[in-house]
Order: C-alpha cells, then sequence, then structure tokens
C-alpha cells in the first residue's frame, strides 16, 4: 500500500479547507421572501395565512448533510491508525453526475413534457400538439383523449368556468374533444410550447391576436379551413348536446396537416425537471380540492395502488370516454396567477367577462407528488432584449412578458433548486389564490352514490362522424 509523506498538521488542515470551501451556504427558511415584491401576486389575507417556510426545503446540496459526517469519519480512523489514508483516499474520488433531465437540458431522446423517453421515433420526430377541450357544461363529460395527453393545463376561461389545453407528444389518440375555443391564456401557452394550436375558433378579437401572432402558421382550425378529410376535425352529433360541442379531432390527422404545412418541427419546450428520487421535505397530502366558485370543482385523490393522482369533477369520477378510465396524472401543480376579467372580450356563449390570466413574472405555486406535496414558486423569465411580439393585447397591461419560444415555466424552491417533477403525466391547475386549494393527508369519501349518478348520466354512444366544419 502507498504511503502518503504528508505530515499530520499540514494533512488535517487541507482536509478541513477542502470541507469549509465545498460546503456551499445555504438559505435559511426565515430569510426567505415569500411576499415577492415587484411581481403579479395578489395580496390576500388568505395567502398570508399559508406558512410556506415550514414546506419549502432548502434545496438539494452534495455537502450539506454529508459534510460533519466525513469529516468526524475521517479524524475518528485516522487517529486509530495509518491506514486511514485508504479511507481517506476513496472520499475525494468524484461520482459519476447524473445527466440532467431538465429544466434547460434533456438527455437525447427524452421528452421534456414527460422526462420519459419518447416511445417511438414518430413522436420524438413531430412538434407539440396543443388542443383546447371543452369542461362546461357538465354534458361535454366524458371528455376523450386526455389520458394520452403529457401535459393539461386547466384554468378559467369565464365565470367560474374551467376549459382544458392538452398538449399531446407521445401519444396519436383519433378522437378528442370536444374541442373549443380559443382564449388570451393561448397566447402565453403556445409560444411556451412551441406548440401547434389546434382550437374550434374564437371571439373575433381574439381571432385577429392569434393571426397576428408570429406563430399564426401553427394553427389549426375550422376558423381557417381546416375541416375533417384534411385535417382531422369532425363532428360527432348527439342528440342531447348543442352543435358547438360536438367537433372532435383526430391528432394524426392534424400531425399530417402540419407536415404539408411544414411547420411540424420537433421542438422541445425547456421549463419542468424531473427525478425519479422523491426530493426531502414533503408534507403528505392525499387529498387536494379547487372548487372555482360554485361552477366546477376538481378533486385530486392519490391513489396508492397505482401511484396516480386520480380526478373527480363536481364531485364524481371523471371519466375518459375513449377508454374508459378515470383521469389520472403522476404530478399536479396548483399556480397562483393573477386574473385580470377582460368585459371588451365577452364570449358569445358567455355573460361573464373573459378572463386574461397574467402567466409572467413569478408566483407561489404547490407540486403534488407520490402522495406528498411541496411548496415553492412558479417562474417564467421575461427577456428584456426580446422585442414585443405583433400580438398586443387590447386594453392590457403594458409590462407583458414576451419569452423566446420554448421557455416555458419552471417550478423552483426557494432557493432557486428546481422541485422534480415525477417522470410522467402534469396536469397544472391555475387558480387565484393559492389558498382556493384545499389540502388533506386524509381522504375524503367519495362514496358509491357519486358513481352512480356518474353512470346514469352517461351519454350513449354518439353517431357517425360529420364532415360539416364550423366552430
Amino acid at each position: 500500500m502507498r504511503r502518503y509523506a504528508f505530515p499530520l498538521a499540514l494533512l488535517f488542515s487541507l482536509t478541513f479547507t477542502a470541507i469549509a470551501l465545498s460546503a456551499a451556504p445555504l438559505l435559511p427558511p426565515s430569510q426567505i421572501d415569500l411576499t415577492l415584491p415587484g411581481t403579479n401576486t395578489p395580496n390576500r389575507a388568505q395567502q398570508i395565512e399559508i406558512d410556506f417556510a415550514t414546506n419549502t426545503p432548502p434545496g438539494p446540496t452534495a455537502t450539506a448533510t454529508s459534510s460533519p459526517t466525513a469529516t468526524a469519519t475521517f479524524t475518528a480512523t485516522f487517529t486509530a491508525s495509518p491506514t486511514a489514508t485508504a479511507t481517506f483516499t476513496p472520499t475525494m474520488t468524484p461520482s459519476p453526475t447524473p445527466t440532467p433531465v431538465g429544466p434547460f437540458s434533456y438527455p437525447e431522446g427524452v421528452n421534456s413534457l414527460t422526462g420519459l423517453p419518447y416511445p417511438n421515433d414518430e413522436a420524438m420526430n413531430r412538434r407539440n400538439l396543443l388542443v383546447k377541450i371543452s369542461n362546461f357544461p357538465p354534458e361535454v363529460r366524458p371528455q376523450s383523449g386526455m389520458n394520452q395527453a403529457d401535459v393539461v393545463w386547466e384554468y378559467e376561461v369565464e365565470g367560474g368556468v374551467t376549459r382544458f389545453a392538452a398538449i399531446f407528444r407521445s401519444n396519436t389518440p383519433d378522437h378528442v374533444g370536444p374541442v373549443r375555443s380559443g382564449r388570451l391564456m393561448d397566447l402565453e401557452l403556445v409560444p411556451m410550447y412551441e406548440a401547434l394550436f389546434a382550437y374550434s375558433g374564437a371571439s373575433e378579437p381574439v381571432q385577429q391576436m392569434f393571426m397576428r401572432a408570429p406563430w399564426a402558421f401553427q394553427i389549426l382550425s375550422p376558423s381557417v379551413g381546416d375541416n375533417c378529410e384534411e385535417a382531422g376535425f369532425c363532428r360527432f352529433p348527439r342528440g342531447d348536446l348543442a352543435f358547438e360541442h360536438t367537433l372532435y379531432l383526430d391528432t394524426a390527422q392534424a400531425w399530417a396537416r402540419a407536415e404539408r404545412r411544414q411547420v411540424n418541427q420537433p421542438f422541445r419546450a425547456r421549463g419542468f425537471a424531473f427525478s425519479d428520487i422523491l426530493p426531502e421535505g414533503g408534507v403528505p397530502a392525499n387529498d387536494m380540492f379547487i372548487d372555482w366558485y360554485g361552477r366546477i370543482s376538481a378533486r385530486w385523490q392519490y391513489d396508492p395502488a397505482t401511484a396516480h393522482y386520480l380526478r373527480f369533477t363536481d364531485g364524481i369520477p371523471h371519466m375518459d370516454a375513449a377508454d374508459g378510465q378515470q383521469l389520472w396524472a403522476d404530478n399536479i401543480v396548483v399556480l397562483e396567477v393573477e386574473h385580470r376579467e377582460r368585459p371588451d372580450l365577452f364570449e358569445s356563449e358567455s355573460r361573464s367577462a373573459s378572463q386574461e390570466i397574467d402567466l409572467w413574472d413569478q408566483g407561489r405555486a404547490y407540486v403534488f407528488r407520490d402522495g406528498v406535496y411541496y411548496s415553492g414558486f412558479w417562474r417564467r423569465p421575461c427577456d428584456l432584449q426580446l422585442e414585443a411580439t405583433p400580438t398586443p393585447v387590447v386594453g392590457a397591461a403594458q409590462d407583458r412578458c414576451y419569452s423566446n419560444p420554448g421557455t416555458a415555466l419552471q417550478l423552483v424552491f426557494g432557493n432557486n433548486a428546481p422541485i422534480m417533477l415525477k417522470p410522467g403525466r402534469t396536469y397544472v391547475q391555475v387558480v387565484r389564490f393559492l389558498g382556493d386549494a384545499v389540502i388533506s393527508e386524509e381522504l375524503a369519501d367519495m362514496s358509491a352514490t357519486g358513481t352512480a349518478i356518474y353512470l346514469s348520466a352517461t351519454p350513449t354512444a354518439t353517431e357517425g362522424p360529420s364532415a360539416t366544419p364550423g366552430s
């Protein structure tokens, strides 16, 4: 065995100096400023009641927990025997660095929406596809194709009514919908994910904003002439459902349409970070409930048997008509975002003003995975050097965020360390106030009565498709 000729005093000095230099200072929870001065987070009493410091981990560091242990072990073994150098040597050997899975770089062949490998070359070589899907009135449920989306956003469109923006990449369902109209928030989501944008139509002011956007050629919609035969937008009439809720999309045809238009480039959005390892500091949470002012409610319950969160809407299981399964996700993200009413942008089917949701800058967030949750922040950075896009929102504030395409939303702890999602499907729930999400370790009793009510209301099989275009 090779022996080292260093004097003991010098060796001790070098050891303690190396340990001191490797220990990165941590930000104590008491010093984390949760008021976010200068951001767009509303100042509400119910926000102040939430104590983030108790469940916001300081973020992962390699030295914070290992330094004291390494010092104690080295001192004891070195003084006991000269062979302690054999113990010291391997501790200084660097361990392999794992390949990062987000938030800024992803291994080759890994989907940045899920943190999982693409299932095939076709998925890897096509563009993200964002489809607007109705969630109101209740007669539109069960929707089709939701359980094949990689990421689903749910947000308020007007009057407490929510709508889904489902992003597809891994799978190619042939019956997604009912497809509905676009909204102001889509002006943020489409460039964030560099996505193709499939929707039925929009109010005239919003439609003009879409058509002036730099990504206007990424639009797939009957409002721009896309029909059943060429783009996959087909009507499936049903006697008990209004005409506007009968439009469905074949995603394979939509991607083929984009390919012919030469806008099917396989871009990846950057923002989410993934790890199979559960971060430290999670608080047990098996049940999370959101009520949008009595119009729509959403409940997510953790199922240990499948390690999934299962969705209930308005008190009954929310199903997917395509696969007959309850809607499920691996991660649930709740974002507190400022909402601004836009009475100048009434939708034809609504008596309430449209909502402008300011999805830029930063705000507070919850992240649920594996039966626990974490408190942190969401962040969508702006590029100050980037010129404003030619899509002004008339009447809106001028301090809008203009980010480079593909710069999607990030989730971070108070010390800016990324919050790691579980690889898989993620639902993002957008609320006005974080206190709107009621969290419990105990599962609410979703009785068999609710299931019976759902089954009794399940519509009969749809009729054959109609090629009639429309919105």
